[in-house]
């Protein structure tokens, strides 16, 4: 059998063939050059954990809703004498100013969530910024002192808004182990996915409202407690300067 191929095809796939080669080569030249594999473009990350051999994490909780079990929190981390950090948003301060200066008498951290709780996808550098200031505002009016740390809504973020964040002069707290407490799928299963994820220099996200996380918070504060860990607040867990992000948010001390 005689195969019949038409001379002006034969040079269309022989330039399309040199085209792809010559990219290749330019783009593996570049990368070789700049010691990285694929992109030279670094993302901007927010804290999700912290580097340490120390056994201690830290357990925060988002206070969105008006209506939660924040009363209840306070007390059994009372008991177990465990202080805690609470991202609290502005609207919730409205509704529950009592709940804010008892968090801050026992001596608990806060931090920023925002004044509304906004879709993070869709807001300006201007707009995030003025989320910030309003919420800060409504806490300073009741306690008298800001916050320095922030967490994004929904954990929702980009490079804008990580930028932004720092320029207000806080830190950007993710979390590495999520109790995904809100779905409210049972007690059991919130324990052991907790407990399971957690490891030395953890940052664990509870919700005030959730339903199982008052009967699970006793639990995990004990199990922890027999395994030698303290909790303590996001400020004494993370590196305060000299540090850098790895590629999974990981927080690591240049020292």
């Amino acid at each position: 059998m005689v195969i019949l191929i038409r001379k002006g095809k034969v040079k269309k796939g022989i330039t399309a063939v040199v085209l792809l080669i010559t990219t290749v080569f330019f783009l593996v030249a570049a990368n070789i050059r700049s010691n990285r594999v694929f992109s030279t473009i670094k993302r901007k990350l927010p804290i999700y954990s912290v580097d340490t051999d120390e056994k201690k994490i830290a357990i925060t909780f988002d206070a969105s809703w008006r209506e939660d079990n924040t009363e209840e929190i306070i007390k059994i981390l009372d008991k177990y004498n465990v202080k805690a950090t609470f991202f609290l948003v502005g609207t919730w301060v409205d509704a529950n100013p009592d709940k804010l200066k008892l968090l801050y008498e026992k001596g608990h951290e806060l931090g920023n969530h925002t004044n509304s709780h906004p879709d993070m996808n869709n807001i300006s550098s201007s707009a995030l910024i003025k989320e910030i200031e309003i919420a800060d505002g409504k806490i300073k009016k009741i306690i008298g002192k800001g916050t320095e740390l922030f967490r994004c809504p929904s954990g929702a973020y980009n490079d804008l808004i990580i930028s932004t964040v720092e320029s207000t002069n806080r830190f950007c707290i993710q979390w590495d182990v999520d109790s995904i407490d809100w779905k409210n799928e049972g007690q059991r299963i919130e324990f052991d996915r907790v407990i399971n994820k957690t490891k030395p220099g953890s940052i664990l996200l509870f919700h005030s409202e959730a339903k199982h996380t008052i009967k699970n918070l006793p639990l995990i504060i004990e199990y922890f407690q027999k395994k030698g860990y303290s909790m303590v607040t996001v400020s004494e867990l993370i590196y305060k300067k000299d540090y850098i992000i790895d590629s999974n948010g990981k927080q690591i001390s240049n020292k």
